[in-house]
């Protein structure tokens, strides 16, 4: 990164907010530790592009502009669809590119969409969650599918159900595809998550009030006719069990610092908490989600809990708190939040129910972040949505939650130096080299201890100031123009799983 985009990258987040006064005292206070994500859809066009058939640049900038948009309210993950439906934005020998970003399905942009919005949010300090689809294999059936997507070169795992086309979870080769692609993404991209959203199999279809069965019956005899002994229901969340657990595995195998976050529906079966009713996922998308959050099966849980604080049938903090019990694995519970019901008039949410689902997140322990659905809300600000969030809960930066368990070690603090250029005090930043350690299959790295931002502290008379500053940047003015040289300066190195070392200090006369 040049020197020019690091100190851009550093100033749009101090105009975020991420400088924080605080009170004198002898030591500084701590960053707060707290998930702030939002969801960009692309599936349909949904929140980017904002259209398909954008030339390049035009996509580019609208990426930009959202990413900007999320460091000015001062989130730290953007949660990019990536693999809407068995197909790519970016470049895949597997998948064909996606009919999103160009109105026909196979066509390349011109770009790497993943590849630059990756660029760009880590220039700005937010992490890039690469978010898939495992089973859904075609949105919209009114365009055809280009000659190599799944549905032409392999037509036996797919089947038609309602209006769209799944692939068949109980065929094993269609694990092996999810999992292929999977290992490709984390294998060529320098993403910090994979991200998993709620299709597991499909949300049931109905003809004129009858329930339609998911066409399966090829696959459920073939696991008969080899031994198998489970119910159709039994096998049915056996095979997503599957996945999952192969998931996990594979991509900590590959890169134990990319973290796996799934975002199953809110309920995982009425009368769990007992006051809840609603759809019950478990036999009807037959996804045992809390088996896979008592297992550990990802680092990142993102509960749907999509409804109004007072809806009695699906209370958000019995909900949240039903959730934080049953992870004995203790991997980080952020919930999901439809931030977006404010623009639809069914719904007609107001900012104050955004910001209370906030505050009864934070009143839970356990729960440490919030992921809100989707990004246009927050460009159409209704309610003021945008300036309250600033002003109130996202007032100052946070850092997102370290993930301990995936850790290599801590990392080390950073050397620091104060030098004089044109007559102005810089700080000056280095990494501090520490040597490999071993990783995945045998593999030695550093990666997961390299710094990733920098937490940069100051105190003068009026007490002390936190900024959060991406690692790129190296050098830095050690104070505001028109304002004194700081009495002392503290620096944590903060590596790509959130994990700070020990505090750089210098102190006056520098």
């Amino acid at each position: 990164m040049s020197f020019r985009v690091a100190r851009l990258a550093a100033v749009l987040l101090t105009l975020a907010g991420a400088a924080v006064p605080a009170r004198a005292q002898s030591d500084p206070p701590p960053v707060a530790r707290e998930m702030r994500a939002v969801w960009i859809a692309t599936v349909d066009n949904m929140d980017w592009p904002s259209r398909a058939g954008l030339s390049a640049s035009e996509q580019q900038a609208e990426l930009i502009a959202i990413l900007d948009r999320l460091v000015q309210l001062r989130m730290n993950v953007a949660v990019l669809q990536v693999r809407p439906a068995a197909d790519a934005l970016y470049r895949s020998d597997l998948e064909p590119w996606s009919e999103v970003l160009t109105g026909e399905m196979g066509r390349d942009p011109g770009y790497d969409p993943l590849a630059f919005a990756i660029t760009e949010a880590h220039k700005r300090g937010l992490e890039l969650h690469a978010w898939i689809n495992p089973y859904r294999a075609r949105y919209s059936l009114t365009r055809p599918a280009s000659s190599n997507h799944v549905s032409r070169t392999h037509p036996e795992l797919v089947r038609k159900y309602g209006p769209y086309l799944w692939m068949d979870p109980g065929d094993p080769r269609v694990r092996d595809l999810t999992t292929r692609v999977v290992l490709d993404i984390v294998r060529r991209y320098d993403v910090d998550a994979l991200h998993m959203d709620d299709y597991f199999y499909p949300y049931k279809e109905t003809v004129r009030g009858r329930e339609l069965p998911f066409p399966d019956d090829a696959t459920f005899q073939r696991y008969r006719r080899g031994g198998g002994t489970m119910t159709r229901e039994d096998w049915r969340r056996e095979n997503v069990n599957l996945l999952v657990r192969q998931l996990n595995d594979a991509i900590h195998n590959v890169k134990p610092w990319v973290r796996f976050g799934i975002s199953p529906f809110g309920i995982w079966r009425p009368g769990f908490p007992p006051s809840v009713r609603g759809l019950d996922q478990y036999s009807e998308i037959y996804a045992d989600a809390r088996k896979w959050l008592r297992q550990g099966w990802a680092d990142y849980f993102t509960p749907q809990l999509y409804w109004s604080t007072d809806k009695p049938q699906q209370r958000y903090d019995e909900l949240l708190k039903w959730w934080v019990d049953e992870n004995v694995m203790h991997r980080h519970m952020w919930p999901g939040n439809y931030t977006g019901k404010m623009l639809l008039p069914a719904f007609q949410w107001r900012t104050n129910e955004i910001l209370e689902q906030i505050r009864l997140t934070r009143a839970q322990a356990g729960a440490t972040g919030n992921v809100h659905f989707s990004m246009k809300v927050f460009f159409e600000n209704p309610d003021a949505l945008d300036e309250r969030l600033v002003a109130g809960p996202y007032a100052q930066a946070s850092l997102v939650p370290a993930t301990t368990w995936l850790s290599a070690g801590t990392p080390a603090a950073p050397t620091i130096a104060v030098r004089t250029e044109g007559g102005r005090a810089m700080l000056e930043i280095l990494p501090t080299a520490r040597p490999p350690v071993p990783i995945g299959l045998g593999g030695t790295s550093t990666v997961s201890t390299t710094p990733w931002l920098w937490v940069v502290q100051t105190r003068s008379d009026a007490g002390w100031t936190t900024e959060v500053v991406p690692a790129a940047v190296r050098s830095r003015p050690l104070a505001a123009r028109g304002s004194s040289t700081p009495r002392e300066v503290r620096v944590t190195t903060i590596d790509r799983l959130g994990v700070a070392s020990p505090a750089a200090t210098l102190r006056a006369p520098f």
